[in-house]
């Protein structure tokens, strides 16, 4: 379904006029399938976020292509509707000055006009990620961190995607929410039949949520292997990155 292929990714540096450029992302290839959730594992500085940002058709790559079912993700109708994402920073991906009603409503209304059914819609959406209906005139400094990621989820979903690129998506919250946003991660990903891209530092997340994972270490793909299997890793940085995993 999402398909990476050859992908190179640079950005200029030292400044407006160098030609100096530094190399992110090279030669990077992989696949997800529908309904996989493909975990992109790797130390911070390791490009996984840029190739995140150009999964989502945020930015593009200097040389290969991101297809989403056979189609370039550089196009918006491609993307819309289709792919969504949650990250880190939940405190910056709610509009201030939205309700969470309004967050939640806002890629729908991108989409077109609104169903008459909205607020039903939006009840259903706080309901599967946990929360009840008296938080839709709630606004986002009045939210745990816990609970406004809860509502980028709950964002993230209502356009019924196929995939969700999740970068970084529990890592600013408490080891406990933590763990209650994986689970959640888990059930809605069953009852929507959608693709994740876990894109993270923490191999023990890696290892609850994921079918499959790319070890990915200094813009490049090191390994990939499936999450069963994450014992019998092969190369040195991977069997490092072992040494720390504990399942949930």
């Amino acid at each position: 379904m999402l398909k990476v292929e050859n992908v190179h990714k640079s950005y200029r540096v030292g400044g407006l006029f160098t030609r100096k450029k530094q190399q992110i992302l090279h030669d990077v290839s992989f696949e997800c399938g529908s309904g996989e959730c493909l975990g992109i594992i790797g130390e911070s500085g390791s490009g996984k976020s840029t190739l995140g940002r150009l999964i989502l058709g945020i930015e593009q790559p200097d040389q290969g292509a991101v297809l989403f079912e056979g189609n370039d993700v550089r196009n918006r109708h491609v993307r819309s509707g289709n792919m969504s994402a949650v990250f880190q920073d939940y405190t910056s991906s709610i509009n201030p000055f939205y309700t969470v009603k309004e967050a939640i409503m806002e890629p729908l209304t991108a989409q077109g006009p609104v169903r008459s059914d909205q607020d039903a819609r939006v009840d259903r959406l706080l309901k599967q990620v946990g929360l009840d209906a008296s938080y839709k005139t709630k606004y986002a400094h009045e939210l745990s961190g816990g609970e406004a990621q809860r509502v980028c989820i709950a964002r993230a979903i209502a356009t019924e995607p196929k995939c969700i690129v999740l970068d970084e998506a529990i890592s600013s919250l408490d080891v406990s929410v933590q763990i209650q946003v994986l689970r959640l991660l888990k059930e809605l990903k069953d009852i929507y039949q959608m693709s994740y891209v876990f894109i993270t530092h923490d191999i023990q997340a890696a290892a609850y949520i994921c079918d499959r994972v790319l070890i990915f270490r200094s813009g490049k793909v090191e390994e990939t292997i499936d999450v069963n299997q994450l014992k019998h890793v092969q190369s040195d940085y991977a069997k490092k990155l072992m040494e720390h995993l504990i399942t949930f």
